[in-house]
């Protein structure tokens, strides 16, 4: 399957140091020729951290996908109804969207988005980023896993011995993974470690 002229939403949470990282994916996904639509939590646009400024990663989005990004709860919510997204990427999707994705809580633009294009019966993708994988977050991990229309990236601890519970997506894994979804498959394998 290509890419070309698939409509992604391209979510983005605060995992500022994966933040390098997610752009060259964006960008990868314009090379592809697909219409990317990107979608800031407030935290990932607002918030001026040692890897960056919020307005400035606001401005590199539309940059690359010519596309103003998506800031608010508001914004988000026409994805449902309007149908706007083939398929939905949180990249990256922090511990903290993780868990309130698997309880339903929808109390930011990205977990607003996942909520509204998956009423569709649409494909939301996890590529994860969190400290917590191998903790606290291993059981949301597993109840998402197990439900309908969300896939993961392939993802493996980044540092097994400073960090031995963190766990990050493997980005050459990402356009196959986002594929695989669009055709109701999680790409394989689940969890490759490390991920370097």
């Amino acid at each position: 399957m290509t890419l070309e002229g698939k409509r992604i939403g391209f979510g983005i949470t605060g995992s500022f140091c994966t933040y390098d990282k997610a752009f060259l994916q964006i960008q990868r996904l314009v090379d592809e020729k697909a219409k990317v639509q990107t979608i800031f939590s407030e935290n990932g646009s607002t918030i001026d951290s040692r890897f960056g400024k919020g307005e400035d990663f606001l401005k590199r989005a539309e940059e690359i996908t010519g596309v103003i990004p998506v800031t608010t709860i508001e914004g988000t919510e026409p994805i449902g109804p309007q149908a706007l997204l083939d398929v939905l990427l949180i990249c990256p999707c922090t511990g903290n969207t993780l868990a309130k994705l698997a309880a339903g809580i929808t109390d930011t633009s990205v977990l607003m988005a996942a909520k509204a294009h998956l009423r569709n019966e649409r494909p939301v993708v996890i590529s994860l980023s969190t400290n917590d994988a191998l903790s606290m977050n291993m059981k949301n991990i597993g109840q998402l896993l197990n439900m309908k229309n969300i896939y993961f990236v392939t993802f493996g601890q980044d540092d097994p011995e400073k960090k031995p519970r963190s766990m990050t997506a493997d980005m050459d894994f990402l356009i196959p993974a986002l594929e695989m979804a669009l055709e109701g498959r999680q790409v394989q394998p689940i969890i490759k470690s490390p991920i370097l």
